[in-house]
């Protein structure tokens, strides 16, 4: 339950636990208040139309893109298309990264 606890940030990776979208990864756009925040991942969800997520159906990751952060701090906005290539590098770096890990301990 720790990673529920911590403060959410905007560009930060997080796995949906609950709903429609579960076990899918999302980034935060946006923080509606201290228990709902807003998600897109670019494809199904885009920056236009975001899933408001309440914070206990998220699992908050360790990563946070810096593409997404500074241009959702820079112009309150971001694209589509750095929203997919933040979760495609995500998913490349860390999720093999997981399962090459398994591998060695099997």
């Amino acid at each position: 339950m720790n990673e529920s606890e911590s403060s959410p940030r905007i560009g930060q990776v997080v796995r949906i636990l609950q709903g429609r979208e579960e076990g899918q990864f999302a980034v935060i756009i946006d923080i509606v208040d201290d228990r709902f925040v807003l998600l897109a991942d670019g494809e199904k969800r885009k920056y236009d139309r975001p899933k408001k997520k309440n914070r206990h159906h998220i699992e908050l990751l360790d990563y946070i893109s810096p593409e997404v952060q500074n241009s959702l701090l820079e112009t309150g906005r971001v694209t589509n298309g750095k929203l997919r290539f933040a979760l495609s590098k995500f998913v490349n770096d860390f999720v093999t990264d997981l399962k090459k890990g398994d591998q060695l301990d099997g």
